[in-house]
C-alpha cells in the first residue's frame, strides 16, 4: 500500500509546530515503502520486532533513527545495540541493566524510555508507579553504576477504546508521572521524552503534551499481517 502523503504531510507540520517528534511505525511494512517516507525527509522509524529491525537496517540508509517500540525481550538486546536511536519499552530494572551490558560491550550509550502501565487492559506491559518509584529510589545506587544507559523519559499506551475522556485521563496521569521525575535529580536521567499517542489518539495526547508520537496506520495504511 502506497503513503498516505497528505496525511504525513499534514500530521507532520502539525506535530512540529508543537515541537512534537513524529516516529513512523514502520512495522511489517516494506523497505520501498520506509524509503518513499525517507526521501520525502522523514528520519524516524518505529519497528516491534528485532529480526525485522535488523533486516531493514541493513537495507535501508543509515541515517535513519530506528526506535524500538515493540515488547524487547533480553536476549535480543545485544541485536540492535549497536545501532538503535532510542528503546520505549523498557518495563523492569533487570532489562534496563541488560542494555546498559550489552552497550558497554560495544562503547556505546543507549538512549531508553521506561514503559508505564497507563491503560485498563492487562495485556499491556510497563511498570507501575510504584514500580517506577521504586526503580528511582530502591536501586539507585545501581543505577550510578549503570554508565552506557541514559533514561530520556517515559512511555506510555492508553486503553483502546473510543472513549475520549479516558484515554485523557490516563495520559493526565502519565504527564504527572513524567513531570515528578523530570526535576529530579538523578544519575543517567535526562527526562526529556514523553512518548504517549497512537495514530487513534495522537490528538488527545497533543493536548495533554506529549513530545513525541507513534504513527503507523495513518501514514502507511493499515497493518500488514504476514
Amino acid at each position: 500500500m502506497a503513503i498516505n502523503k497528505e496525511n504525513y504531510s499534514r500530521i507532520s507540520e502539525e506535530l512540529k509546530s508543537k515541537n512534537i517528534t513524529l516516529v513512523a511505525v514502520s512495522k511489517t511494512k516494506l523497505a520501498e515503502d520506509i524509503l518513499e517516507l525517507y526521501k520525502m525527509g522523514h528520519r524516524d522509524f518505529g519497528e516491534n520486532y528485532v529480526q525485522e529491525l535488523e533486516e531493514k537496517h541493513d537495507q535501508l540508509p543509515k541515517d535513519i533513527r530506528w526506535h524500538f517500540i515493540g515488547h524487547l525481550q533480553s536476549n535480543k538486546i545485544k541485536y540492535i545495540a549497536s545501532f538503535v536511536h532510542l528503546i520505549h519499552g523498557i518495563d523492569s530494572f533487570k532489562l534496563l541493566k541488560e542494555v546498559d551490558k550489552q552497550a558497554k560491550k560495544i562503547n556505546r550509550t543507549i538512549d531508553v524510555l521506561l514503559q508505564v502501565h497507563i491503560a485498563q487492559e492487562e495485556t499491556k506491559f510497563g511498570l507501575g508507579e510504584n514500580e517506577l518509584n521504586d526503580l528511582f529510589n530502591d536501586h539507585l545506587s545501581q543505577l550510578e553504576s549503570l554508565l552506557n544507559v541514559n533514561i530520556k523519559g517515559l512511555m506510555g499506551m492508553a486503553s483502546f477504546t473510543d472513549d475520549k475522556e479516558k484515554i485523557s485521563k490516563e495520559f493526565k496521569y502519565l504527564k504527572r508521572l513524567f513531570d515528578k521525575h523530570y526535576s529530579s535529580e538523578r544519575p543517567n536521567t535526562h527526562f526529556k521524552v514523553l512518548s504517549m499517542g497512537m495514530s487513534g489518539d495522537y490528538t488527545i495526547a497533543m493536548e495533554e503534551g506529549t513530545t513525541m508520537v507513534r504513527i503507523g496506520s495513518l501514514i502507511f495504511g493499515e497493518r500488514q499481517h504476514y
